[in-house]
């Protein structure tokens, strides 16, 4: 029994894949931050041209979830490599897990009216979280590029 959860294990970490560099992963990210806002703003001009909700609220829930994704991007597996003098990242399946898990229960919940506010609740967490993590990250590869002598501190 043991040894078919331990084979399942490395079953699962076989599907990692390779890491990509930074400057990919950042894109995508940024690109993925951008489509799930100008979706969701849709939403929200609906939703408050209704009554259900208040750009207040988004801008104050908005701001109150990037520090959770600002500390999620702390578990991003990042590495410097030398040879390509490029930082690399991996794939975070606890993030990925969280978001689809939010986006799924904003799905469900927005199906059912008198839960509208709790739906537009989780779009505002779910980019806070996004641009919070997308911010972290970005910090922390100019961290590791600095120090592995990549760039400069100067540079821009």
């Amino acid at each position: 029994m043991i040894q078919q959860i331990t084979s399942l294990f490395s079953y699962l970490k076989s599907l990692r894949g390779e890491m990509k560099k930074s400057r990919f992963k950042i894109w995508l990210r940024a690109f993925l931050f951008l489509q799930f806002s100008a979706l969701f703003s849709l939403y929200f001009f609906r939703d408050i041209g209704n009554g259900y909700f208040s750009w207040k609220w988004v801008v104050l829930l908005f701001t109150l979830f990037i520090p959770v994704g600002f500390l999620m991007s702390l578990i991003v597996p990042m590495k410097a490599d030398l040879k390509l003098r490029a930082v690399i990242l991996s794939f975070d399946r606890i993030y990925l897990f969280l978001i689809w898990l939010l986006v799924i229960a904003k799905l469900i919940i927005g199906r059912i009216p008198p839960f509208t506010p709790e739906a537009d609740f989780i779009m505002c967490a779910i980019m806070g979280i996004m641009f919070g993590r997308l911010g972290g990250i970005g910090l922390r590869v100019r961290h590791l590029k600095v120090q592995h002598g990549f760039i400069l501190k100067s540079q821009t």
